[in-house]
């Protein structure tokens, strides 16, 4: 029972507001000393050389670069302003437009932050402007906003298929679909609300001096160049031209080329960039050392035979042990980041599902589309903190709140339509 009461230790820890990877690392020194001795922990230099040498992690940093470049160059603005001027004639339609901008940026930016304050900070004045509902608004900015968490390329995606083992190209392309029809849902529930409450959603009214050739050129513009650059990062993934490493550096450069374009280019933004992707690429493999200490004294204290032994008795057998391991992590995304379920939870999950011979790519993608949720759901969705960070006066927690909840139930609802038809979706 050492692992066991480790695991809930940590969680404990981390509640209480105690650094990540310290608190893994260091609850992992404290049982596994206790348990095994020191000796336990003759192999960790082995395990970090594997880790710092391991070429699929290698893409994280790269695509952070490629993101964080991007953000810098005002991509967000450009888009929102055009494809706002494209749909705001339609009921709905600035709503609609920060929906498929949030899609856009997720594949060039993959950003969350970045996607939620931007979209924040010019879509949510002007909704409000419009009279949009508070809630509307606030939860189509978080909700489109952490898009890049499923839609390819992203981080969760890359970091699952290291930890299952999993291709990650293969993952790019089975979340391609899902992404697409979560972001399909999210317009039809727009519409839908737009249609039903005609004054929480009104249409904005056309310039008349301004053609709607000029309109659909204008957004062509402003869609055009990272849609090239998604197609050549991710077609060069399935096209088997490229690893996600190679295309990730390919992404890198591809995104210094648009900031030359959009006139955004200076050494001082290249240097801001890279000092933002070190932070994050530190963070993320700060949390993998510790993971993998607390990993393997978990592991040597017999917890993860335990885990084992507890699913495989789970009434329903592959069934029950699917739904049994959704609702745990989308519990734990209501207090814990994405980044430790990936590198804490999933490990001792993965042999399970192996040995139910259960299809690893969509146990990936049923737990990359749980993990989105977790950015939003309260107290501690990291969408919502953003968006009230950038959010104007009137705009309170409980509008915030309140925005996300019918997001959080069309992402489940998606969620559901995966676990229960996988070959809809090409998996299973």
């Amino acid at each position: 029972m050492i692992g066991i009461v480790m695991f809930f230790v940590a969680l404990f820890a981390l509640l209480l507001g105690f650094p990540v990877a310290f608190t893994f690392g260091g609850i992992a020194l404290i049982f596994g000393v206790w348990a095994e001795g020191l000796d336990m922990f003759a192999f960790m230099p082995y395990r970090i050389q594997s880790i710092m040498e391991n070429t699929v992690l290698m893409a994280v940093p790269l695509f952070v670069f490629m993101g964080l470049v991007l953000q810098k160059t005002r991509l967000a603005e450009q888009l929102l302003e055009s494809m706002g001027r494209l749909f705001g004639g339609v009921r709905g339609g600035i709503a609609i437009s920060t929906v498929l901008v949030g899609a856009l940026l997720a594949a060039s930016t993959g950003v969350v932050g970045a996607s939620v304050v931007a979209m924040g900070l010019i879509s949510l004045p002007v909704m409000l402007k419009y009279n949009y509902d508070k809630g509307l608004a606030c939860g189509t900015i978080c909700a489109s906003g952490t898009l890049g968490q499923i839609i390819p390329p992203s981080i969760v995606l890359i970091l699952l298929g290291d930890v299952l083992g999993v291709p990650v190209g293969d993952l790019f392309q089975a979340a391609l679909w899902p992404g697409f029809v979560l972001v399909g849902a999210y317009i039809l529930y727009i519409l839908i609300y737009a249609k039903l409450n005609p004054d929480a959603a009104q249409p904005i009214e056309r310039d008349a001096s301004v053609s709607r050739s000029k309109e659909v050129f204008e957004a062509l513009k402003a869609v055009v160049p990272p849609l090239a650059l998604i197609v050549v990062v991710l077609g060069s993934i399935f096209a088997g031209i490229a690893t996600p490493t190679e295309s990730a550096a390919l992404g890198g450069f591809g995104a210094i080329v648009l900031a030359v374009m959009y006139r955004a280019f200076s050494w001082n933004m290249i240097y801001q960039a890279a000092k933002e992707t070190v932070k994050v690429t530190a963070m993320v493999f700060a949390i993998l050392l510790g993971a993998t200490a607390f990993s393997m004294a978990f592991t040597y204290t017999g917890g993860d035979y335990l885990v084992e032994e507890w699913m495989m008795a789970l009434p329903g057998e592959k069934w029950g042990f699917l739904i049994i391991t959704m609702l745990v992590i989308l519990i734990l995304g209501f207090f814990i980041d994405f980044v430790e379920i990936c590198f804490i939870i999933v490990p001792i999950l993965a042999p399970v599902a192996e040995m139910m011979g259960i299809n690893m790519t969509w146990f990936a993608i049923l737990i990359a589309m749980n993990l989105q949720t977790s950015f939003l759901t309260p107290p501690f969705g990291f969408s919502l903190f953003y968006l009230k960070g950038v959010a104007p006066a009137g705009v309170t927690t409980r509008d915030i709140y309140r925005g996300v909840m019918p997001f959080i139930a069309i992402q489940i609802a998606v969620l559901a339509s995966i676990l229960v038809f996988p070959g809809f979706y090409g998996m299973g």
